[in-house]
């Protein structure tokens, strides 16, 4: 079976040379300048990262003109804000002074890497890299000088279009005093993967200001909130600057780690009498390399990769007969990940990264693997080939997938296509294409197109079959001021099958999502904006069109100019339950045929305050009980150093007719301790009472700059209810301590 996946992946990389030849890999593909577009101004004279940008370098270069967003569009800003631009042949720059009549008052709880929250003031730079309005990367500080970046996609649509897991290398500064706060950040650009011709290049770009206390959004250019929070930085709205005179870089980032720890499980003995001591010694060393192929091509390679100091999952308590999602958090798969998406809606999609490594919640070893991402032309790639190791249960595992799509009509659309292969050393094997297309046509709306089939060992293989596809129509106008809609039509046939992606369902029709109509209040009125919505779906069995599962509810959302957030529904559910299924051991739904109400409702107190608090409530019946859910997640920031957070939930459900009944309590508390922007101490404790477990996970990082990284990771796994077996379960179950340290060398070719 090594034959068949080195035969698959040779026929991946033909179907790319194809479409690439080598030569064009290093051969800029022609771009057409927008002269007509912003001039970012070149700096001549040496910036020292300082925060105060004072240097005779800033002094010719206008400031940006900025517009308040929030609490009403084109208001006068509470505050005086100057953000300048500039660059030279190494960096990117950006440059803050934000003033403040009560610098007392500025909030900035916040120093961990990456830690973004509404509590803080913040300043950013979002760049539309290759400007083709839908992806960007985002940039932010604050005023104690964290970093933060991420990155955008889908322009920016839907509550899953960022990925916080990104990072690059840059370097920011800030200060403090009576006049308010100044920053400057130092990108290079070298970390900038982008589109160039003779030197010069055009990107999409955004810069903000956010004061907490008010709150308060500025922008340049003016972007309107119609489509919700994530306005701040969608890229089809971004302003076109031009960078005459900029060359890309091709950077050799080569990244040893080496790590060691210890980990005590425990099992049963032979006579499964008591429980003993399994202890084993971790000692590993791996290697991520990483080099720029052309200005915006990237080729990651990966060597006994390790994924240690990965935060833990968070725990969910799961009410319906279908699998859970868990996002992928590792940092190897998130740059560009984008150019891999190809969704199907809601968590639906043809690759889901968690398939690589890990099975049924347990890590699985990986050998190493390659990573291609970036542009050719007009053309967005995804390259990725992976090899796990054996596994309980599971063969060694090739897994290979190739992704491409290129713009059409306009830069905000585009067609392509995906295939992926899943390929064990047991003779098992699963294949999968796929074609898509998006199309914005006119105004915001935007039509969705997706279609896939599946193809494995063990199936029948019937290339003109709807059995083994699926297909996806969707048209979307994500505005939330005036009217708005996601339609959405789905089918999946019964042999369906992606081998490394993810699906609630099988073989099934769907019909949904959601009608809305909102508004936008005057600046007299303490409303931001509030909307209606109609919003349900329906699944139908193929096989005879009977119904599976249905939800269709109304409801209102609010928001206030002061932060104060909530919605509320009313909703009809219709199930079809084929065969019993199990909340727990003491709680089941049996097979039959239910239509129950609820109501659900969520809060959140302003998220700006250092103290806040979100809230749910979900009411009613539920099958043939009934049922309460209560949600609520309080947190509050202790100066700059603590930040402390609970969520605890509770499910209660009885079946008075059958007495049964289901009681669930999940609470995670959670604890980052900043010592300085470089030294960070996260804590997340778990416990879930369907489990009976208590679930730990510290960790220490300590950051001195972007590539070094030393990390300090303890797991322990708790029993709570340890006399539900015998022999009685011992109290630990797991315990696990583990030191990494990477260190990343920055070779400029």
């Amino acid at each position: 079976m090594l034959t068949r996946a080195c035969m698959l992946r040779a026929v991946l990389l033909c179907q790319f040379f194809n479409i690439f030849p080598p030569d064009c890999l290093s051969q800029e593909p022609e771009i057409t300048i927008d002269t007509a577009a912003l001039k970012i101004p070149r700096i001549t004279t040496p910036v020292t990262l300082d925060g105060y940008s004072t240097e005779p370098a800033w002094q010719h270069i206008q400031p940006l003109p900025m517009t308040v967003q929030r609490p009403v569009f084109g208001m006068e800003p509470a505050n005086p804000t100057e953000i300048r631009m500039g660059f030279d042949d190494e960096y990117v720059y950006a440059a803050g002074r934000f003033y403040d009549s009560e610098p007392d008052q500025i909030q900035s709880p916040y120093r961990k890497r990456d830690n973004i929250g509404l509590s803080s003031d913040w300043f950013w730079l979002g760049l539309d890299c290759f400007n083709d309005n839908e992806n960007a990367l985002v940039f932010m500080t604050a005023p104690s000088g964290l970093r933060v970046d991420y990155t955008i996609f889908n322009d920016a649509v839907g509550d899953a279009s960022w990925n916080l897991s990104w990072n690059t290398y840059w370097d920011v500064e800030t200060v403090r005093n009576d006049s308010g706060w100044f920053a400057e950040m130092r990108i290079p650009v070298s970390s900038l993967r982008f589109k160039e011709a003779e030197g010069n290049a055009v990107m999409g770009m955004v810069v903000g200001r956010m004061t907490a206390r008010i709150p308060e959004i500025l922008l340049y250019p003016p972007i309107p909130y119609k489509w919700g929070f994530w306005s701040i930085a969608k890229p089809s709205k971004m302003q076109d600057v031009l960078f005459e005179g900029i060359r890309s870089r091709k950077p050799l980032y080569i990244a040893p780690y080496i790590m060691g720890g210890f980990g005590r499980s425990k099992i049963l003995n032979d006579a499964e009498t008591a429980y003993i001591n399994e202890d084993q010694f971790v000692r590993n060393i791996g290697l991520d390399v990483k080099y720029g192929l052309t200005s915006n091509l990237t080729l990651d390679l990966t060597v006994n990769t390790d994924f240690a100091q990965v935060e833990a999952d968070e725990q969910q308590v799961n009410l319906t007969r279908y699998s859970l999602y868990f996002p992928e958090k590792r940092l190897f798969f998130q740059e560009r990940s984008s150019n891999f998406e190809f969704n199907f809606g809601q968590y639906n999609r043809l690759f889901h990264s968690r398939r690589i490594g890990i099975h049924q919640g347990e890590k699985v070893g990986i050998y190493g693997g390659a990573r291609l991402v970036g542009r050719v032309g007009r053309w967005d790639v995804g390259f990725l080939d992976m090899q796990t190791q054996k596994a309980d249960g599971l063969p060694s595992e090739n897994f290979g997938v190739l992704r491409l799509r290129r713009s059409v009509i306009n830069d905000q659309s585009y067609v392509g296509g995906i295939m992926t292969s899943r390929i064990g050393t047991d003779s098992t094997w699963n294949t999968v294409y796929g074609l898509d297309g998006v199309l914005r046509i006119w105004g915001d709306n935007v039509i969705r197109l997706n279609w896939a089939q599946s193809f494995e060992n063990s199936g029948d293989n019937e290339v003109f079959s709807l059995d083994p596809a699926r297909i996806r129509v969707n048209l979307v106008n994500p505005s939330y001021d005036g009217p708005g809609y996601d339609l959405d039509y789905s089918r999946a046939g019964s042999a369906y099958n992606p081998g490394i992606g993810f699906e609630q369902h099988e073989d099934f029709t769907r019909l949904g999502n959601s009608l809305r109509y909102g508004w936008t209040p005057g600046e007299e009125s303490g409303i931001y904006r509030h909307y209606t919505f109609l919003e349900g779906y329906t699944y139908l069995r193929n096989a005879d069109r009977s119904l599976e599962s249905s939800e269709v509810g109304w409801g209102w959302d609010v928001a206030s100019k002061t932060g104060y957030e909530a919605a509320l529904g009313i909703y009809r559910y219709d199930e079809d339950v084929p065969g019993t299924f199990y909340l727990s051991a003491d709680a089941e739904i049996p097979a039959g045929r239910y239509t129950f109400y609820g109501m659900e409702s969520n809060f959140n107190s302003p998220q700006t305050n250092l103290t806040n608090i979100t809230g749910y409530l979900r009411a009613g019946t539920f099958y043939d009980g009934k049922r309460i859910t209560l949600g609520i997640t309080p947190l509050t920031n202790i100066g700059s150093f603590l930040e402390l957070s609970c969520t605890y939930e509770l499910n209660r459900i009885a079946f008075t007719g059958r007495d049964q009944q289901f009681i669930s309590h999940l609470t995670l508390l959670r604890v980052v301790a900043n010592l300085s922007t470089r030294h960070s101490l996260t804590s997340l404790a778990q416990y879930n009472s369907v489990t009976d477990q208590i679930i730990t996970n510290i960790r220490y990082r300590y950051n001195p700059r972007e590539g070094v990284d030393l990390y300090i990771v303890y797991d322990e796994g708790l029993n709570t209810e340890r006399y539900r077996e015998l022999p009685v379960l011992p109290v630990s179950r797991i315990r696990t301590v583990l030191v990494k340290f990477t260190y990343t060398f920055n070779i400029q070719l």
